[in-house]
């Protein structure tokens, strides 16, 4: 691989998530989130599957911190579980959740590995979704106090922050859909959810301004690459970019929400619930905005105009699951349309295009805007044979991804980090652990950890990335 088109100072990692690896949700004072509750309901979660234990990463955090040593990488993308900071999710902190990442954070650097904290991966307290959760306005506020936090005990050392991730899939798989935590079906919630997220956004960033004035600041968003089946179909694509990419992109970026999203859904909300002066304090206006827009990309879409002559398809969830009820609402008459090719075990199609296609989308609409790929990666049926997991399709997917970034990077797009999703394998959320998207193989029976060919290939791209610095 050609790595000379990557810029100097590029971090090379992976990424996780609280609930899916830490396990221990009943320990040290933890609260309980709307993940805990989800995955306990029955027939949410594939085979009963839960979070309870996972990958045990709450006891085996050093192990873990030795493998991205030995990896060599230059920074880990990990989340902070609200309900271990503050168990109701608001007043009081429980001091055995900060010390928890107090340590993991200091461990990281002792390790060579720079710290990117993420403060939502999507496990809201369940307290606070007991008051109305993301729908209502106070969530928001109560996640600038959380913020405000987490970047005093932590702003010292993490010069990396990361709002939220992908708070699409919080608003509209976990409100409109249905197939994520807290599991409801409302389409007027999952807007109102959006711009909550939005707002609690825009407090969290003017939060860590204040408490950690170095920092970096970004959120994680996975923005759809939305492509028309034909000429016909240029509307259809039109209506998912909005609800998809623009309802966070919009205010986020300081060009507030986008005039024909507000139309698609004025049959399903008024919007009155965004006030004066939010979209500005959305796009955090006096504290500077974000620093780097993180990017998680999987996939691409394809939609048509549904047109009758047959049964159309469910519209899926971005991978994470199917409903009866869209999460795209305000898309009307729309559907996704089934790509041809290979495909990873989610049922995603294998286009390395649309990484390229994205990164040159935000270049050109949003000059000068540096970004990260937060998450990219791929699920694969994995077995362990004489001891190591052969996982050729998995570095083939991450070599294609890698080559593709860079060939946005050659057209002049600014990318400053590339994470790879995941670092091992867990709970995949609705899937349970049916799915796995490691570069490390876990047995979650026995909780050992087995390097997959790709950790191997990844160690040694990292490697050649450095020799080429010196």
């Amino acid at each position: 691989m050609n790595l000379d088109a990557m810029p100097a100072d590029i971090l090379w990692g992976v990424a996780t998530a609280a609930y899916q690896i830490e396990g221990a949700v009943d320990e040290d004072g933890r609260g309980s989130s709307i993940w805990d509750t989800f995955s306990h309901t029955p027939g949410r979660i594939r085979a009963a599957d839960n979070g309870d234990i996972a990958d045990d990463h709450y006891h085996r955090w050093q192990q873990d911190v030795g493998i991205m040593r030995e990896l060599g990488l230059g920074a880990y993308r990990f989340s902070i579980a609200w309900p271990r900071i503050q168990p109701s999710g608001s007043g009081r902190i429980e001091p055995r959740g900060v010390g928890f990442y107090d340590r993991l954070v200091d461990a990281l650097l002792t390790a060579g590995v720079a710290p990117v904290a993420t403060l939502y991966h999507w496990d809201l307290p369940q307290p606070l979704e007991d008051a109305g959760g993301w729908p209502v306005r106070d969530t928001a506020a109560r996640f600038a106090d959380y913020a405000d936090t987490v970047g005093t005990a932590l702003g010292d050392r993490v010069d990396t922050w990361i709002t939220l991730n992908e708070p699409w899939c919080s608003a509209f798989l976990g409100y409109a859909s249905g197939v994520h935590a807290p599991g409801r079906t409302s389409p007027s919630d999952a807007l109102a959810a959006a711009h909550h997220l939005n707002l609690a956004h825009g407090a969290a960033l003017a939060a860590l301004r204040s408490v950690a004035p170095q920092a970096r600041l970004s959120v994680a968003l996975n923005l759809h690459v939305v492509r028309p089946e034909g000429p016909g179909d240029d509307d259809a694509a039109r209506q998912v970019d909005a609800v998809g990419n623009r309802v966070f992109m919009g205010p986020m970026l300081g060009s507030g929400y986008p005039a024909d999203l507000l139309a698609d859904t004025s049959a399903i909300t008024d919007w009155s619930f965004v006030q004066d002066g939010d979209e500005a304090a959305i796009a955090a206006v006096e504290s500077g905005g974000i620093d780097v827009l993180g990017v998680n990309y999987y996939t691409p879409a394809v939609v048509r105009q549904r047109d009758g002559r047959s049964e159309p398809e469910r519209l899926r969830a971005d991978g994470h699951g199917q409903s009866e009820n869209s999460p795209f609402v305000g898309c009307t008459n729309v559907e996704f349309v089934a790509q041809p090719g290979s495909h990873t075990e989610m049922g995603w199609a294998v286009d390395p295009t649309g990484l390229t296609e994205l990164l040159l989308r935000i270049h050109r609409d949003h000059p000068g805007m540096p970004v990260m790929i937060t998450e990219n990666g791929a699920a694969f049926d994995d077995e362990i044979t004489n001891g190591r997991v052969h996982d050729q399709a998995r570095i083939d997917y991450l070599r294609d991804h890698i080559e593709a970034m860079a060939e946005a990077v050659t057209a002049g797009a600014d990318v400053r980090g590339y994470f790879v999703w995941s670092l091992m394998d867990n709970f995949e959320w609705a899937h349970g652990y049916s799915k796995r998207f490691g570069i490390v193989h876990v047995d979650y029976a026995s909780q050992e950890r087995t390097w997959k060919d790709s950790a191997h290939w990844y160690r040694d791209l990292v490697a050649r990335w450095k020799d080429r610095r010196l």
